[in-house]
């Protein structure tokens, strides 16, 4: 998904020389074009970019006193864009992303901008990592408080079981004793400690049969009981690894991701 950028520059043609090189990375969308310090103030607040290219003297108030008037849940990773380097310490110290000096030379900005993505990919890779666990933890902390009455009906999915065939007789697998659910074809198969069972049942079918606040869709072909999950990683295709206490190791998806946050509103 491409960065958001709002540029900010008294002066048109310094605007534009910005907004035109990021258009053509390809890797940034420019949410806005501001001309002073108000109104600068305004877009990001309204529009909450990823990126702030900001000048550093414009009539009025100027580009640090953008900074010190954005918040710091407002505050975007700035990139300073000014024709004189005498401003450059004290850029750093309100922890400016990086300073570039007009005239623009293009490798530079290229530089600047490659380390910006880099930069915005990790905030955003570190904050699903905290929003991911803490869906997990949710749903974990939901079916410890459930209760575990095998044969309760009428109580909620939580306290049922779920009755499978093996070797002749009907057992019924508790919900509560589940570690995840895997697709095979036209079948589901439980897997319950060292022990497994053969469904015939589909995806669907067996999600409605759970606890959606404490079994989680995580893949196409996998359903997993949040309580077994040990640990969350992710990986460079965007994709995650959920590691359970067995030591087995599944996949959740980017389709599957979003359902997940949104357990605890926060998707």
């Amino acid at each position: 998904m491409p960065l958001s950028a709002v540029v900010v520059d008294d002066e048109p043609l310094g605007r534009r020389g910005i907004v035109s090189r990021l258009r053509r990375s390809g890797a940034v969308d420019v949410v806005a074009e501001c001309g002073n310090a108000r109104e600068a103030v305004e877009a990001v607040r309204r529009l909450r970019p990823d990126l702030l290219f900001l000048d550093v003297q414009m009539p009025g108030e100027d580009g640090f006193d953008v900074v010190g008037a954005l918040e710091a849940t407002d505050a975007p990773h700035v990139i300073f864009v000014t024709a004189h380097d005498r401003y450059a310490v004290e850029a750093f110290r309100v922890r400016a992303l990086d300073y570039l000096v007009k005239p623009i030379d293009d490798e530079r900005f290229a530089e600047a901008l490659a380390r910006a993505v880099r930069r915005v990919e990790e905030a955003r890779e570190s904050d699903l990592g905290r929003r991911m666990a803490a869906a997990f933890a949710e749903a974990r902390r939901v079916a410890s408080a459930a209760p575990s009455e095998p044969f309760a009906r009428g109580r909620g999915k939580a306290e049922l079981s779920w009755p499978v065939r093996s070797r002749g007789k009907i057992m019924f697998v508790r919900h509560a004793e589940i570690d995840w659910i895997e697709a095979e074809g036209d079948y589901v198969r439980l897997h319950a400690g060292s022990r497994s069972f053969l469904v015939r049942e589909t995806m669907a079918g067996a999600e409605k049969r759970l606890d959606s606040r404490r079994f989680l869709r995580i893949h196409r072909s996998a359903i997993v009981n949040a309580e077994r999950v040990r640990e969350l990683s992710s990986l460079e295709n965007g994709d995650w690894s959920v590691v359970l206490q067995d030591g087995k190791t599944l996949r959740l998806s980017r389709t599957f991701r979003a359902a997940v946050e949104r357990l605890t509103g926060r998707g």
